[in-house]
C-alpha cells in the first residue's frame, strides 16, 4: 500500500497540488483522490468486515460437518443456536437473549 502524499488543496476551487520537482515535462490529468481520514475509515471497516465473514464462517463450516449422534441432535442444535445467538450479539453489540429466547 502506498504512503499518502502531502499535498496542498485551494478551499476555494478544490484544486491539489503537491509541490515536486519540475522535470519539464508535466501535463495536467484528471485524477481521483480521497481523503486519508476517509480511507482509514474504510480500511477499518473492511477490517471489521473481514472479521465478521471470519467468524460466521468458523460457524457455517461447523454447522456443515458436525455429525451429532441418533439422541444428539437437539442438544447439537441447541449449542449452535448458543453459539449463534452470542456470535451475532457480539457483532450487533446487542445485548445476549434471555433465558426465555433461548427456549424458542
Amino acid at each position: 500500500m502506498s504512503e499518502p502524499i502531502p499535498a496542498w488543496q485551494c478551499i476555494g476551487c478544490g484544486r491539489i497540488e503537491a509541490p515536486q520537482t519540475c522535470l519539464g515535462i508535466c501535463q495536467d490529468r484528471r485524477v481521483e483522490f480521497v481523503y486519508a481520514s476517509e480511507h482509514r475509515e474504510a480500511q477499518r471497516e473492511l477490517a471489521s468486515a473481514a472479521r465478521q465473514r471470519d467468524a460466521l464462517l468458523a460457524l457455517v463450516r461447523r454447522l456443515a460437518w458436525i455429525h451429532p449422534r441418533d439422541a444428539g441432535w437437539e442438544g447439537s442444535y441447541r449449542a449452535l443456536q448458543a453459539e449463534a445467538r452470542g456470535l451475532l450479539a457480539t457483532l450487533t453489540g446487542d445485548a445476549p437473549a434471555s433465558g426465555s429466547d433461548a427456549a424458542r
